[in-house]
Formats: structure tokens, sequence, C-alpha cells
């Protein structure tokens, strides 16, 4: 069940122009973060990916292709970009086992101090 995704952060066009049809204001910025879930907690990461997509040819352009000018532009959003921040969520199961984990604890340490005895 261990699944790693990413979501979206910011789509912005931009107005360069695209590296294998040359048509200009139809490449799209996709600007991702992970997710990372698996039965016990869920975590966002601070891992980023960005995709380039021009609508006039529907290709991906991958960042080998991608221009000086379509460099900076990148960077330009993904410095006004509000990453959020690294956490992680447990799951109730997660809780559940701390808690017992936590109660056996403290009843090895109550029959070994003596304050309780077990009857077999």
């Amino acid at each position: 069940m261990n699944s790693s995704k990413f979501f979206t952060l910011k789509e912005a066009r931009i107005g360069n122009n695209c590296p294998e049809c040359y048509s200009n204001d139809s490449l799209e910025l996709t600007l991702k973060q992970k997710l990372i879930e698996t039965k016990f907690y869920k975590a966002i990461t601070e891992e980023t990916a960005s995709e380039l997509l021009c609508h006039n040819c529907e290709m991906q352009i991958f960042p080998v292709r991608w221009t000086d000018d379509i460099e900076r532009v990148v960077d330009y959003h993904l410095r006004g970009l509000n990453i959020k921040t690294k956490s992680t969520k447990l799951k109730p199961i997660a809780w559940a086992i701390i808690a017992s984990g936590i109660l056996l604890l403290v009843m090895i340490s109550l029959w070994a101090a003596g304050v309780i005895s077990v009857v077999l």
C-alpha cells in the first residue's frame, strides 16, 4: 500500500516559444510536490517536480530541451512558489499501535515493581 504521488501546487501559462513547434503562448508549466502515503502515515516531502507541456503540439518538454529563457521563467515561478512544509500525519492504526505499546510498557513496569501481580 506504499504509494507516492505528486500533487499540483501551481499551474501557469508561460509566453515562451516551444522548442518543438516554436509556437508562442502554448506552454503550460506545472509545479508539483511529493506526497507519500502508507498504512500508518501520510507525509508531505520537500521534493518538488516541474512539468512543461505544449498545448499546440501536445508534447511534454523535458528539461534537456529547455532554453535559457524557459529556465529563467521556471526559476522565477519556483522562487514565488509556496511549498508546503514537510509534515507527517499518523493514521489511527499507528496511534493504536503506539497506545498499546505504552500500555504494555506500563503494565510490565508495574508488574516488575510489584504493584500488580499476575494470577495464573
